[in-house]
């Protein structure tokens, strides 16, 4: 059993103002009059593809290298090709090494501060220099680091960062890993007297409807030294900015010494964070001398309560869950691994609105935007830590570096993450190589403990997969967790329930085609808390997964052959463009009452070849009723209902009525020979027609349409816009085998970042002005500059009429 109500947040602070059009921190400073304790580094950076030692020098020239600004992924840019060293699963992109450098000016009255370089991550095996000198190396490419540059920076003077990029060495990854510092950086500035980085804990111990006890842990460093009389601050702001608790602590701090601060407070009538109300606090802390503010942070965090048990499942807040899950990986698709914070959110819209409540970071930590939103949007999150540990799955992989790095890169993920309302279940590994040995149980039970250690307010678990051995021969391995984690293995959870009745079981992994088994075996038992798909959307990498083929094409998975021109995965229930697949309205309609009723049409076998499936696949369905060249032969159409009937027409005629209960997992099929026209199901309740759905023939491309997904979009240099492109007939019906080329041209101060139609097949850049639309459709992303105006986007294809988009970017 596992039960706690704690509840940790991560010290975040956003303090942007100017901050992020500025270049020069020097200029910053003095019109603000104050320094910011955090500072967005991103901008004005230099880059140059390639290995040049001298490049770490301060007075190397680099006046020929490409600006850029951050976050920056080299590897989406570049060809997709079957000899890049990445191979099937890197995608075929290409890697190699590669220099960052960024000069900039820091302001003499810095002097009396701690400065600090923060790199939220960095693909990978990174070394940073400050006016030529190594502050070190970090190899592991998911994990935050930061470096102290006060005894090395030049105050009042020019300074010059350089950052050494090594993703040479591969295989390093199974999936897309993208290369270069793809996630922010920033200036951190504080007083000697400071919270230490990540060092606000803050927990509710005690959680009802009418009052929550908060308590708050404060890290306060003293690098100064003499003793340091303090006074530490706390106040909980709501989400209305108004103080909701607060109290004050008075702390004697020793010459060069940390101590941690804590203090209990109660809320009334707290606003409790649920996927449903997800409502957010903040504790804003406070270190002062005397009157004076030595140093601020705010720190996000929501008041929920967490319990795990086999009786009971997962209870949030006093009520029983049940995890609808998808697995992410860490792309972006078009724009490769670059997190740039809108990205990351939509990847949580896309979530949510695919009807998922809980999702996986595997195989490594995520993005600080990424969960920032999940706890704004409210979606449950099992965060994870590593794909291997002492044996590797790859020669160049992680393997090679935990011996010496597990704690550090443990530490990097937990404390700066514990916070998050949105993380209820800390991963610490994936399909270990060892499992089974005495040692993996071992490692595991060193890993759980430490996470135990930095926050004992959740339970560890980790995926375990079967290995050729029998299943039970896997229990010591599973003991030492708190909450089980199958892979591909939930059938024999009833089994390993009479053997181990106290185990609580999740699937962390699981086959698109088991949805309906998977989601009979989580309702039906208390013990098992969810599943987890693999996976919720389409990724670069791993390539091949989820793949159907036709006879004559390579058999086998993706690791069994190079399948090029394949370059990641299509098992997701939501492809690279935000397209919901069939399976995803499906699974959604057994986990959720948001939607009853859906229809798609199952791909015709073009005779004499025949469609072939693999592992991870489903039948290639689609919400089409345009098929030329079958008219007269059979096609099946399939139809999702939690209605206890429907009914398909063709053109008004009844083709036949069938049952959509329990027994027959909530589908129909019916066979339909083609014609062209409206195909039309219609939902029976109690005699009676209550919801329908079609499908209608669209006629020759003729006009596109273009969708923003926002109108206005910030003026900071990265925000950016998703617009989806549809190609349509003249009576504006989606023509579903529409694959016209179109161009993209924009005027205004916007660029474009990405473009992509969702066809894993097609090898064309990611990054450039055009692209052929994929069963009619097609997706641009456009990235704001600095500028203020109106950003015009004019979409064109041979034949067909031209749309144009207009949004507008703005300064908040």
């Amino acid at each position: 059993m596992f039960n706690t109500c704690n509840n940790y947040s991560y010290l975040r602070v956003y303090i942007l103002v100017l901050s992020l059009v500025t270049s020069s921190i020097s200029g910053l400073a003095q019109h603000q009059g104050i320094h910011e304790r955090k500072q967005l580094f991103d901008n004005d950076w230099k880059f140059f593809p390639g290995d040049t030692a001298a490049a770490s020098i301060a007075t190397y020239n680099d006046a020929n290298w490409r600006k850029l600004d951050l976050p920056h992924d080299w590897s989406i840019e570049g060809e997709i090709a079957p000899k890049n060293p990445t191979a099937g699963g890197g995608g075929y992109f290409p890697a190699g090494k590669a220099w960052y450098r960024k000069t900039f000016n820091v302001p003499a009255e810095w002097e009396t501060k701690k400065v600090s370089i923060y790199f939220e991550g960095v693909y990978m095996n990174s070394e940073v220099f400050i006016n030529g000198k190594s502050l070190g190396v970090y190899p592991y490419g998911y994990s935050s680091f930061s470096y102290d540059l006060t005894p090395y920076i030049a105050f009042g003077k020019e300074n010059v960062m350089a950052v050494w990029v090594d993703n040479s060495q591969h295989v390093n990854s199974r999936w897309y890993s993208g290369s270069g510092i793809y996630r922010h950086v920033w200036m951190m500035v504080t007083d000697p007297v400071h919270v230490a980085q990540w060092g606000v804990a803050v927990a509710t111990p005690q959680v009802t409807s009418q009052k929550a006890t908060v308590q708050v842990k404060t890290l306060v460093k003293n690098e100064t030294s003499s003793v340091q009389q303090v006074v530490v601050k706390i106040s909980l702001l709501n989400k209305d900015s108004k103080t909701a608790g607060s109290g004050q602590v008075k702390v004697e701090l020793p010459a060069n010494s940390e101590k941690e601060v804590l203090q209990t407070l109660a809320i009334a009538k707290p606003m409790l964070w649920s996927p449903e109300t997800p409502d957010l606090y903040q504790a804003k802390v406070q270190v002062l001398k005397g009157k004076n503010i030595a140093d601020e942070t705010k720190t996000s965090f929501g008041i929920r309560a967490v319990k795990f048990t086999a009786q009971g499942g997962f209870q949030l807040n006093g009520k029983t869950i049940k995890l609808n899950g998808g697995c992410v990986h860490h792309d972006n698709g078009c724009l490769g691994a670059a997190a740039f914070d809108r990205a990351e959110e939509r990847k949580v819209e896309l979530l949510k609105a695919a009807g998922f409540n809980a999702v996986r970071t595997s195989h490594n930590p995520p993005s600080e935007a990424f969960l920032d939103a999940c706890d704004r949007l409210g979606l449950l999150v099992m965060d994870e830590s590593f794909d291997c540990w002492k044996i590797g799955k790859n020669r160049f992989d992680y393997a090679r570096y935990f011996k010496d790095w597990w704690k550090r890169d443990l530490e990097a993920m937990v404390l700066r993450d514990r916070n998050h309302p949105s993380i209820i279940m800390w991963s610490t590994g994936n399909e270990i190589p060892e499992r089974g040995t005495p040692d993996a149980t071992k490692t595991a039970k060193m890993l759980a403990d430490e996470v135990k250690r930095m926050d004992p307010s959740r339970p560890v678990t980790s995926a375990v997969v079967e290995n050729g051995k029998p299943w039970d021969l896997l229990d010591s391995l599973m003991d030492v967790h708190d909450v089980a984690g199958y892979n591909y293995h939930l059938q024999s959870a009833p089994a390993d329930h009479v053997r181990d009745p106290s185990r609580i079981i999740v699937q962390t992994e699981s086959y698109p085609r088991d949805a309906f088994a998977n989601w009979n075996l989580v309702q039906n038992n208390s013990y098992i808390i969810g599943d987890f798909v693999w996976t919720a959307l389409d990724y670069l990498g791993e390539s091949g997964i989820g793949r159907w083929y036709y006879s004559g094409e390579a058999p086998g998975q993706h690791w069994d052959n190079e399948l090029f021109p394949w370059h990641g995965a299509y098992c997701g229930d939501v492809d690279l463009i935000g397209w919901r697949k069939p399976i995803s309205h499906y699974r959604s309609m057994l986990y959720n009452d948001t939607e009853k009723l859906y229809m798609a049409v199952r791909e015709p076998e073009p005779k004499p070849l025949e469609i072939k499936d693999t592992w991870w696949s489903v039948w290639p369905t689609w919400e089409s009723w345009n098929w030329p060249g079958f008219e007269g032969k059979t096609i099946q159409v399939e139809v999702y209902s939690r209605y206890p009937k429907v009914k398909l027409y063709l053109n008004n005629t009844l083709i036949g009525e069938r049952a959509t209960t329990h027994e027959r997992e909530y589908k129909a099929t019916f066979d339909v020979p083609y014609a062209a026209g409206i195909l039309k199901a219609v939902a029976v309740e109690n005699g009676k027609d209550v919801e329908s759905t079609t499908l209608q023939t669209a006629g020759d491309a003729a006009t596109i349409k273009v969708t923003a997904d926002r109108k206005e979009i910030t003026a900071d240099g990265q925000d950016l816009c998703y617009v989806t492109v549809e190609i349509l007939d003249k009576n504006g019906i989606l023509q579903p085998t529409a694959a016209n080329r179109l161009h993209f041209q924009i005027e205004g101060p916007g660029i474009i970042a990405g473009v992509d139609n969702a066809d894993l097949k097609n090898y064309e850049l990611y990054i450039g002005n055009t692209r052929k639309a994929w069963h009619g459709r097609a997706l641009v992303v456009i990235r704001s500059t600095q500028g203020i105006g109106d950003v015009t986007l004019t979409v064109t294809s041979p034949g067909l009429s031209q749309s144009v988009l207009t949004i507008k970017t703005y300064k908040p």
